[in-house]
């Protein structure tokens, strides 16, 4: 194979992936705000092209990449626990003969916990330590959040040696050539993760 056959990136994946059952989480930090805010609308353009609903989109913000996986974790596990309430009240309300059109949510905001969570942030380079503690602190949290809730964790952290190539990363760039937005690609992994099976 010659060198002018590779194409870096993700290969599409080869199963048509529906996301319109799903609930997606996103957590994204304030902290570089420019390239962070185009970063979450390539993740919700791609949500979106895999049929996940705007009102099963649920976006949160934090002031920093360090805070992510712990706002993560915590918002994970309060629609888990929303969802436990839910299943007894239904229970309850069968009990007390009450229909369940009764308590039907007009939006068609989809209740339960969440499929999937995607963080997003962008570390930049400095003349300091505080970038690879930061950086390797947060990646090991995100990775934790997926492995100790069950629910898929996307890293959506960019950690660029410069501002160019994070703004290449996200589409932003200043060349002729802006660059590809990564949260087209992580809003397809998180729906192709949440719809894993057996």
């Amino acid at each position: 194979m010659g060198g002018d056959d590779f194409h870096k990136g993700v290969k599409e994946s080869s199963n048509k992936l529906d996301g319109s059952s799903l609930k997606i989480l996103i957590v994204h930090t304030r902290w570089n705000a420019e390239i962070v805010n185009p970063l979450v609308d390539g993740t919700k353009s791609s949500l979106a092209k895999y049929g996940v609903k705007s009102e099963n989109i649920i976006i949160r913000d934090v002031p920093g990449a360090y805070e992510l996986p712990g706002a993560a974790m915590k918002l994970i596990r309060q629609s888990q626990q929303e969802s436990t309430n839910l299943v007894s009240n239904i229970v309850d309300d069968l009990l007390s003969t009450q229909t369940l059109s009764d308590k039907a949510n007009v939006e068609g905001a989809k209740s339960g916990p969440f499929d999937a969570v995607i963080c997003i942030g962008v570390l930049i380079k400095g003349s300091t330590m505080h970038f690879e503690y930061i950086a390797d602190a947060v990646s090991h949290g995100i990775m934790r959040v997926g492995l100790d809730t069950g629910v898929p964790a996307v890293f959506g952290v960019l950690t660029c040696l410069t501002d160019e190539q994070a703004m290449q990363r996200a589409g932003i760039g200043r060349g002729e050539d802006k660059g590809h937005n990564h949260g087209l690609d992580w809003g397809s992994a998180a729906v192709e993760m949440a719809l894993l099976k057996l």
